[in-house]
């Protein structure tokens, strides 16, 4: 295959998906059936122009008729009067006429089976014309209706890839959500433990000490608790009557340095 031939098949075949996309079935039908109805306007026209030819000859038949019968008095009309040649020439001359008359006669026939002909024609043509109409605005509206579903299953398409694309995004940013959340306890847990210091305000240094001394007071709280309920030791006490205790052991001792002082004076 030449490359002439090759580029003439690959643009008739360019052109031909070009007019396939361009087509729409329900124009293409609308047409055709215009055409049939243009076709069975001349047939109905060409019904009423034999129509009209065969009237015409019938008028021309029953005109000679009337001169017939006219020229038939006349010459009886003449033998009656003595004239034989005047009648002969009336016989004569309806003679010609009947002639005439029998030829418009089958001219009328043949007009007459024409228009039958052609009536019937128009008839079926008629039938035909009808049932493609029906046939057309049934396959346009299949094809509406196939074409609406195709745009509907189309945005239905698009509309799940965009659900999807957004799924992926909630997911995105479900997951970068936690992993901030997760950082953020994490950062919080290593400031509260002191693993980190913590720029943002001013430390505390006694507060911490004490916050430590109290978590661990706490801790051998816990454990004089345990130890009185299995009878291994005094009841535990709390932090607040240990401290009441430890103030209350200076004033006693100072009270007694007090009543020893007049007795080194002697």
């Amino acid at each position: 295959m030449s490359v002439m031939k090759r580029l003439s098949m690959i643009f008739k075949s360019k052109a031909n998906k070009a007019l396939d996309k361009m087509e729409d079935p329900r124009e293409t039908l609308d047409y055709s059936y215009q055409r049939q109805l243009e076709l069975l306007q001349k047939v109905r026209r060409g019904v009423a122009d034999v129509a009209t030819s065969r009237k015409r000859v019938e008028l021309q038949i029953n005109q000679l008729e009337g001169q017939a019968t006219k020229l038939e008095n006349q010459s009886r009309q003449a033998l009656s009067a003595g004239r034989e040649d005047l009648a002969r020439e009336a016989l004569t001359r309806r003679n010609g006429l009947n002639a005439q008359i029998a030829d418009l006669r089958i001219q009328y026939s043949n007009l007459q089976g024409e228009e039958e002909k052609l009536t019937l024609a128009s008839q079926r043509l008629q039938a035909k014309v009808d049932s493609f109409r029906t046939k057309k605005e049934t396959i346009k509206a299949t094809y509406t209706a196939a074409e609406a579903q195709t745009r509907i299953n189309e945005a239905f398409s698009g509309i799940s890839e965009e659900m999807g694309d957004v799924g992926l995004a909630i997911q995105r940013a479900e997951d970068k959500t936690a992993q901030m959340q997760a950082r953020a306890g994490a950062i919080d847990e290593l400031l509260a433990s002191g693993a980190l210091d913590d720029f943002t305000g001013q430390r505390d240094d006694i507060q911490a000490e004490l916050d430590r001394m109290g978590g661990g007071s706490d801790v051998e709280l816990e454990l004089a608790k345990m130890k009185a309920e299995l009878g291994q030791g005094p009841a535990p006490r709390s932090a607040i009557e240990q401290g009441q205790q430890g103030q209350a052991a200076p004033s006693n001792q100072q009270h007694t340095q007090q009543l020893r002082q007049p007795g080194e004076g002697l």
